[in-house]
């Protein structure tokens, strides 16, 4: 398959950017309607005690007409500071949370605007902070998963926090809290890069 069609994600979970990386044209979804409970604005992180969603608010919005690059981001609450606080608290005993922090601690000061516009300037950064080519391209129009080509890949909806895509083999790496827990798969970018660093592309 040419093509991998993805969803946009709020620091995206590790296959996110495993696939990302292995796809040779990933599309970028900008035109469905925003779909609440899924990585499109929240990511999963391993804490001290358990694992925790962070849940990116989002304005109110009449559902079903919006499309996703047109919802914004809520920013009523102080939900940049608890975001980091919780970050920090759960990775900075990490090996490279001080390597890593300078470059994504920018996205909790300042308060975005557009979901869809914040998800990709963290998905560059990331990117660029793992090396992989930050060659996407991003939908003109919405097509409905029975009507995406068959040389297309479709994971939209497959790549979500409720789903488990027994296709995709998690091998275990090195996590803060893993003697506690066991290895907790699959969870956002940032436990790879604060746990496994440059080598997170090797994992990848």
């Amino acid at each position: 398959m040419s093509t991998t069609l993805f969803s946009t994600a709020y620091f995206a979970p590790i296959q996110y950017y495993a696939l990302l990386r292995q796809s040779l044209d990933p599309v970028i979804e900008s035109c469905e309607h925003y779909i609440k409970q899924t990585y499109r604005n929240r990511c999963i992180i391993a804490t001290a005690n358990c694992l925790m969603s962070l849940s990116l608010p989002i304005e109110k919005f009449s559902i079903g007409k919006n499309a996703i690059r047109d919802i914004k981001v809520s920013n009523q609450s102080n939900w940049q500071h608890l975001h980091w606080n919780s970050i920090e608290s759960a990775y900075n005993s990490s090996p490279y949370f001080e390597f890593y922090a300078d470059d994504l601690r920018p996205f909790f000061e300042n308060k975005p605007g557009y979901l869809f516009d914040f998800n990709e300037l963290i998905r560059i950064k990331i990117c660029d902070l793992l090396s992989i080519s930050d060659s996407v391209s991003y939908t003109t129009a919405y097509l409905k998963e029975e009507d995406v080509p068959g040389n297309c890949q479709d994971l939209r909806n497959v790549i979500h926090p409720k789903k488990e895509n027994n296709d995709f083999i998690f091998k275990p790496y090195f996590q803060v809290f893993e003697q506690k827990f066991g290895f907790q798969p699959n969870l956002s970018i940032l436990d790879l890069l604060f746990n496994m660093g440059p080598e997170s592309i090797f994992y990848l």
